[in-house]
């Protein structure tokens, strides 16, 4: 197995007889904001981890505080190294969630379709690497799972290749369910998540920004990594659902605009 920081730790998951206990999930983009949230509710419901992420310093804080069975540092936008990694696992693993990637909001004007190319297909070519070593890799029943967003699907200056990618990957998550199976694809939409890259995303309008939505969503607050980890762990442990796409987004679409 190919990695720039693996350790291969021991000791028994926290929540050893959880819902999760006894399966492994591999986390790609598991060091910060949602796939490290995901990673310590999965410890927390009994499972073993193997964490990716781009970043290795954060991935060693995660490591050190979740203990995974292994880790590796590199850039899941690199598929061929991504789906290669997967493949070399060793033995079979229950579940993948993948996290990596971030929107790209670009007016018409200032964008270049070289980059919009690049930006739309590798959000696909991510999809598909992690299917196609998921078809041998991951063990019937477990899942495919990938985290989206819904924010292309209101036509809005700026919004052209996060829609078509918002568009784009319901359909791809239905076809590959069907092409894969007994091996089981979902797509998680979400709204505004507070979350690092949010944080990054805004600037200084952050906190502007989440006293709109405590204001205005049906909740009444924010939603949190917290909030899609325990949907994406929901969908690892029910295995009636496949090729489904499922919104989280406080009511966000519920508003108008």
């Amino acid at each position: 197995m190919e990695s720039l920081m693996e350790a291969v730790m021991g000791g028994e998951p926290s929540g050893a007889h959880g819902e999760l206990a006894g399966q492994t999930v591999v986390v790609v983009g598991g060091s910060a904001g949602i796939g490290l949230e995901t990673a310590r509710q999965v410890r927390a419901a009994g499972g073993d981890l193997v964490l990716v992420a781009r970043n290795a310093e954060r991935l060693e804080r995660a490591a050190d505080e979740l203990r995974p069975l292994s880790t590796a540092a590199f850039d899941a936008q690199d598929v061929a190294r991504l789906e290669r990694y997967l493949g070399e696992l060793p033995g079979r693993v229950d579940h993948v969630l993948v996290t990596a990637g971030s929107p790209s909001y670009t007016p018409l004007d200032e964008l270049d379709p070289a980059d919009a190319a690049r930006d739309f297909g590798a959000r696909l070519a991510v999809t598909l690497a992690v299917a196609r070593a998921g078809r041998e890799k991951v063990r019937a029943g477990g899942t495919l799972l990938f985290i989206g967003g819904i924010g292309g699907r209101r036509p809005a200056p700026g919004m052209a290749v996060a829609g078509a990618v918002t568009a784009a990957l319901p359909a791809l998550t239905a076809n590959l369910a069907l092409e894969i199976a007994p091996v089981r694809v979902n797509l998680i939409a979400a709204g505004f998540v507070d979350t690092p890259l949010s944080a990054a995303l805004l600037g200084d309008r952050l906190e502007e920004r989440r006293e709109e939505l405590r204001r205005t969503l049906p909740i009444g607050r924010v939603v949190g990594p917290a909030d899609v980890a325990a949907l994406a762990v929901h969908i690892m442990v029910n295995d009636a659902l496949t090729g489904a796409t499922y919104d989280i987004d406080g009511g966000q679409q519920l508003l108008a605009h």
